[in-house]
């Protein structure tokens, strides 16, 4: 299986050994060895992810890395936050993820109105099986523990990503800059429950709500 490790903060460097990992497209910056570059398309693999593509409209360009050496990954000089999967799921913002091993899967689910209030679509991405995983953000993510008896409200706008057993619901409220005077409209925020993490960035993307 091929080893993540990081070069800095905003550099990925995979040791591959004949493996292969699935990477956002363009994003290798650099490698030594000899390395194979393959084109596909994010959503989900085979006849079912080719279906879930038409009909969400998750368009991921990712390619497939294989080859024996050090390739090294980076997109706009964003943070990089490693995530070790053991047979779990992780959903994530397409936007937000860099690399997988080539053995985790990927698809969609339907995220409803939660995506909706980011700006990203109403479908988000899966990864799911064991291996690891490399995450974007802007600036260092804070990765959030969620206990049953302590739940989780996240800004939409500063959302990456969350594993475990989660539920989410979406609401509406108020923040801090609704009441200074600086809030755009609607304050919207999710609410996690159960046991599990959320990632999140110290950067808020513009949402249906303005910037909250």
């Amino acid at each position: 299986m091929a080893t993540f490790r990081l070069q800095g903060s905003r550099v990925l460097a995979v040791d591959l050994t004949g493996d292969a990992v699935k990477a956002k497209n363009g994003s290798m910056v650099a490698y030594d060895g000899q390395m194979t570059f393959k084109k596909m398309t994010g959503g989900g693999e085979g006849l079912r992810g080719a279906v879930t593509r038409r009909l969400t409209g998750e368009q991921m360009a990712v390619m497939e890395v294989r080859g024996q050496g050090v390739c090294y990954f980076a997109d706009r000089a964003s943070d990089i936050n490693l995530v070790r999967l053991h047979g779990d799921k992780l959903h994530v913002e397409a936007s937000n993820l860099l690399c997988t091993d080539a053995a985790l899967r990927t698809g969609t689910t339907f995220t409803g109105l939660r995506g909706a209030s980011q700006g990203n679509g109403l479908f988000t991405t899966v990864v799911e099986g064991t291996g690891q995983a490399a995450l974007m953000s802007e600036g260092p993510a804070v990765v959030l523990r969620v206990a049953p008896q302590f739940p989780l409200i996240v800004d939409p706008g500063a959302y990456i990503a969350h594993q475990g057993q989660l539920n989410q619901s979406f609401q509406s409220g108020v923040n801090f800059r609704t009441f200074i005077g600086e809030g755009s409209g609607e304050a919207f925020q999710i609410r996690f429950e159960g046991d599990g993490l959320v990632y999140v960035q110290p950067s808020e993307r513009n949402t249906i709500g303005g910037n909250l």
